[in-house]
């Protein structure tokens, strides 16, 4: 027989507090958590929660008293100064998803009209825009359903809104290395670009992300199933282990990529695709003409490098480490992190849709056709 004084409660996480091990019949305080959702909330409260007599927790703790901080409150300057940058960067990011929505929507639009300029290497575009947009989609929707109530509850559609997102967050990587691999093989072998046909591209972006979703769940069901699926612990590399795997691999491949550029633009800058080097000036002095061509060269690199790099997902690579504290890297961590996040779905409808010379001719081209039929009309 179990004695009652030694039965406990095992140290568990329930997604907003993690509850240490507790002798049983006792009703645990911890101190309310520092944030949710970028708002700050008053750690002096405590948040509760008992452990019953059979040595189990009670399903749900009580964070009534947790509640989110007033600034117009009696805290100290530096909180409250630090407390208005995290409502900014909260605020940028809302404004930042708004944005990118908007921009992928109407580019979504135009690839769907636009019959004429379809190919692989388009609908792979089309295909990109379309898990930006389920992925800023879901992240307004994740930002409404997680609340301290919710994330407490542990109910059914919080922890299907977060999976939903962690599988369209999913395709947005594994189409973003769909972009990285047609574009290698582009440029190292134009002639053979389309030895994979859109079914092969659209394997690995829709369908390759749906095992590691389910082993997800099935780790989250039978392990840790509580807290709507939220905060990060080991479990989270099931996801994150291929994201990382996929933005090493594409690193790897604009390094590829802008070495490729370099040689061919070293070989003519007039002509990119002549293979053939240019002669060096005799005695290989610096001629004006030469030093010219190398601000030409320079310059084109950077842009070949500045344009591959948001498509590619690499900005992401940048803001993997997250410096800690509330200093000044902190702080510019957070902004840049969020501005950078958020619009990625407007660098990508711009570089590939709006400024695509191929769409604007084709828009052209409807414009002017749709003009003479009105002409032919009247």
């Amino acid at each position: 027989m179990v004695i009652r004084d030694c039965v406990t409660c095992n140290s568990t996480w329930d997604g907003l507090t993690c509850w240490p091990p507790t002798s049983a019949g006792r009703v645990v305080h911890m101190a309310c958590f520092p944030e949710l959702r970028g708002i700050p909330y008053d750690t002096t409260e405590n948040a509760t929660k008992l452990c019953q007599l059979n040595g189990t927790w009670a399903r749900k703790a009580d964070y009534s008293h947790c509640r989110p901080v007033d600034t117009n409150s009696s805290v100290d300057g530096n909180s409250r100064h630090w407390e208005q940058h995290l409502e900014n960067a909260k605020l940028l990011q809302d404004i930042g998803h708004a944005i990118s929505l908007f921009c992928l929507v109407f580019a979504f639009a135009l690839f769907a009209y636009l019959k004429s300029i379809r190919c692989t290497r388009n609908n792979i575009h089309w295909n990109l825009v379309a898990t930006f947009i389920l992925r800023n989609t879901s992240w307004f929707i994740t930002q409404e359903v997680l609340t301290v109530e919710t994330v407490r509850d542990n109910s059914w559609y919080c922890r299907a809104v977060v999976t939903l997102n962690n599988y369209f967050t999913s395709t947005n990587f594994f189409w973003m290395f769909v972009e990285g691999l047609y574009l290698h093989i582009m440029v190292a072998d134009a002639f053979n670009s389309e030895r994979f046909n859109l079914g092969v591209y659209a394997m690995v972006g829709w369908c390759v992300p749906v095992p590691i979703i389910v082993a997800w769940v099935l780790v989250k069901v039978l392990v840790q199933d509580e807290g709507c699926w939220v905060g990060s612990n080991y479990y989270d590399y099931i996801i994150h282990g291929p994201i990382i795997l996929i933005l090493l691999v594409n690193f790897i491949i604009l390094g590829n990529v802008v070495r490729i550029l370099v040689l061919k633009l070293r070989a003519n800058p007039e002509n990119p695709e002549n293979a053939h080097y240019s002669s060096p000036s005799p005695g290989g002095s610096t001629s004006p003409r030469r030093a010219s061509y190398r601000l030409r060269f320079s310059i084109k690199a950077a842009k070949a490098t500045v344009v591959l790099l948001p498509l590619l997902g690499i900005t992401y690579v940048l803001f993997m480490v997250h410096p800690s504290g509330q200093g000044t890297s902190r702080l510019v961590f957070i902004y840049f992190n969020s501005f950078f996040q958020s619009l990625q779905g407007t660098f990508v409808s711009i570089i590939y849709c709006f400024t695509n010379a191929e769409i604007r001719n084709a828009v052209k081209r409807r414009i002017h056709l749709s003009r003479c039929r009105q002409q032919d009309f009247v």
